[in-house]
């Protein structure tokens, strides 16, 4: 979970959050690779005395930088696509949970049950216990089970609201009218901490 001082991802909790850190290594990787041979070529350009006179267009440098990029661009795309792909697929659910967002609250409902719904507020700074997480603490927390295939409906009453929990890779926009949903996996028991993660109603 997200703590003091913590400048890397959260730990991941479920295996769509392990893909998304492997892209993101995957992608770094290649973002450090290319700024250190730009650099290098800046540097010796500096200390190079010498000047081709007669060059009038350059067919091979141009082919050259024209498809490595090419080539570069698909090593990120692809992995991407692939990850995309994941995100959204919707397995047979164990569990629904519908997810409600309100100005400045969040509502719960356990569609596979009747008559189980409750709402979420946080906890006021002032009535915060000492070790509890100011802006993260709720009265009252959502119950998952773990293993289990777990389908979230998101919708909102007044304005978009964002549903999302870091340490599990799920981030789904609520909108008036409207129901959007998806899919995870939790496959480690936890505490894990979520928020509406845009200013509710911009």
């Amino acid at each position: 979970m997200s703590t003091w001082a913590n400048l890397n991802l959260q730990d991941s909790a479920s295996p769509l959050m392990e893909q998304l850190i492997f892209f993101h290594d995957h992608a770094l990787l290649i973002l450090v690779m290319i700024t250190v041979l730009v650099g290098y070529l800046m540097f010796m350009l500096f200390f190079n005395n010498y000047v081709n006179r007669f060059l009038l267009h350059g067919q091979l440098i141009e082919m050259i930088w024209t498809i490595l990029p090419a080539i570069i661009l698909l090593f990120i795309a692809l992995p991407s696509l692939r990850l995309l792909y994941l995100l959204d697929e919707i397995n047979e659910p164990s569990v629904t949970l519908k997810s409600i967002g309100h100005q400045w609250y969040w509502s719960y409902e356990y569609s596979d049950f009747n008559n189980i719904e409750f709402d979420s507020y946080m906890i006021p700074t002032n009535e915060l216990a000492t070790d509890g997480f100011r802006l993260l603490d709720v009265d009252n927390r959502v119950v998952l089970p773990m293993n289990s295939q777990i389908r979230i409906l998101v919708t909102a009453a007044d304005v978009i609201h964002s549903w999302t929990i870091p340490a599990l890779g799920v981030k789904v926009d609520g909108t008036p009218g409207r129901l959007n949903q998806t899919n995870f996996l939790i496959n480690r028991p936890g505490l894990f901490y979520g928020q509406c993660s845009e200013i509710c109603g911009a």
